[in-house]
């Protein structure tokens, strides 16, 4: 049997890759420190000439952490996959490409202005400092990079805590950003980290003096450590998405953008449909077309027990499951499909422990409604009150708007896949820091800003 030029070529790329990532794990790294004081320190020296940098300078910077994204998609993407075992390289270069095309830089820093018969007002969009960011392993050179981007042009810098499971992928990120600083005339350590870091280094961010405010992207527990540090914090938390569809919508289209959206890198983003609930008129045409169409698994009731006990465990969700295939989940209950099956489906009720917990991996149960009424009593119930993200297919806009306020999340995607939200096929900034517990939903440049007045008395109103 002969090799195909192809087939060659693809090895040939497979074994670049993991020379290029087995040569950035052994570089010397821009902004990395043994000791987190060391890093804070470095972090304030270099905030002293951001912050002093013109609107210009900043956006070079970010317009050459754009081109440094770009070029180096691929390898951040097999870098993450290969450190944390989470997710696909092809959606994760997709991402990079969007993190460097969609997230907003000093375009989003904007200063008011309003004169009356008492003088002239600005009100301008000021730096915190040294801001302290928390970076999770599901997300984590896409993470680092957009909170990078918006914090440097609020005129910030940023010491980031990465998670340990993603340690390598996240230096990566940070140094490239360094080096974009160095080749645009700012300063070194504009992002900085430690070597490893753990809960103990993340302590002494969170209540370091030199730290005025934190951003924490990841699950409850840190965002509620961060909430509890006495500092202003942001606070991106959990989710679990449901995507209800109601008897207008067009249902082949639900099926294709629901299964797109669950299945993008695995189902690891948080704004990611995580269970479906249907109008019981369209219930089995929706799960029809999932099946016939959209590469979907049907899990029997014996299927479904071994799934619950191998990707659910007495302490939280099985990390080995997290971001896998649904290939590879099926395979770790014994059940072998083709490569073609992306997600498993079945049909259960709302309290199913696969439907009532946020999974991120490609499993989707789909709950009946009676009636509309019914399934927007049985979504809020299953968005558990995080206030994150819901999605919703209907062509009833009225059905839309009851949803958008019972629901009341930081995101609402209608008639499309999740991942629009983010602006991947979507009219939106891209972020994956989304703090709906904080209120500031998707982060942008101005999220890691204060507010400054500068009020002058009797003068300069001109009218």
């Amino acid at each position: 049997m002969s090799v195909s030029e192809k087939m060659v070529q693809e090895v040939v790329q497979e074994v670049m890759a993991k020379m290029q990532i087995a040569n950035a794990a052994t570089e010397k790294h821009h902004g990395v420190f043994a000791d987190m004081n060391d890093a804070i320190a470095a972090a304030k020296k270099a905030q002293q000439v951001v912050r002093n940098l013109s609107m210009d300078q900043r956006e070079k910077i970010i317009s050459i952490i754009r081109k440094k994204t770009h070029e180096n998609a691929e390898i951040m993407a097999r870098m993450g996959v290969n450190e944390t075992g989470m997710g696909n390289v092809g959606d994760k270069i997709l991402k990079h490409h969007l993190v460097a095309d969609k997230v907003p830089g000093t375009e989003d820093i904007r200063t008011e202005a309003y004169s009356g018969d008492r003088g002239l007002t600005l009100v301008e969009m000021g730096p915190f400092g040294v801001i302290g960011a928390i970076t999770p392993c599901t997300n984590p050179s896409e993470t680092v990079l957009c909170n990078a981007m918006g914090m440097i042009a609020g005129g910030n810098t940023v010491v980031f805590n990465p998670h340990p499971q993603a340690i390598r992928t996240s230096i990566y990120a940070i140094n490239m950003i360094n080096e974009a600083s160095l080749e645009a005339g700012g300063p070194d350590n504009v992002a900085c980290t430690v070597e490893n870091p753990t809960l103990d280094t993340s302590g002494i961010m969170m209540h370091h003096k030199d730290i005025p405010l934190i951003a924490a992207t990841g699950g409850p527990g840190v965002v509620t450590a961060v909430l509890s540090s006495g500092k202003r914090g942001i606070g991106a938390g959990a989710g679990n998405p449901p995507a209800l569809v109601d008897e207008t919508a067009d249902i082949r289209k639900a099926a294709q953008d629901i299964v797109n959206g669950c299945t993008f890198d695995n189902n690891l983003p948080c704004i990611a449909e995580k269970e479906i609930v249907a109008v019981d008129t369209v219930a089995d045409e929706l799960m029809h077309y999932m099946i016939a169409e959209q590469g979907c698994y049907l899990a029997s009731k014996e299927e479904q027990e071994r799934l619950i006990h191998t990707v659910i465990t007495p302490k939280g969700l099985n990390r080995a499951c997290v971001g896998r295939s649904a290939k590879v989940l099926l395979e770790m209950i014994g059940v072998t499909v083709e490569d073609n099956i992306r997600c498993i489906v079945f049909e259960g009720e709302k309290e199913h422990p696969l439907i009532t917990t946020e999974l991120m991996m490609p499993i989707l149960g789909v709950v009946r409604a009676k009636d509309f009424e019914d399934a927007v009593e049985k979504a809020v119930w299953l968005e558990h009150g995080n206030r994150h993200s819901a999605h919703i297919h209907s062509k009833n806009v009225d059905h839309i708007t009851t949803y958008a306020k019972a629901i009341d999340t930081a995101i609402l995607v209608k008639n499309g896949p999740s991942y629009s939200a983010l602006g991947f096929g979507g009219e939106s900034i891209c972020t994956f820091t989304i703090a709906s517990r904080t209120g500031e939903g998707l982060t942008s440049a101005a999220s890691f800003t204060k507010k400054r007045r500068c009020v002058m008395s009797d003068s300069l109103c001109i009218r």
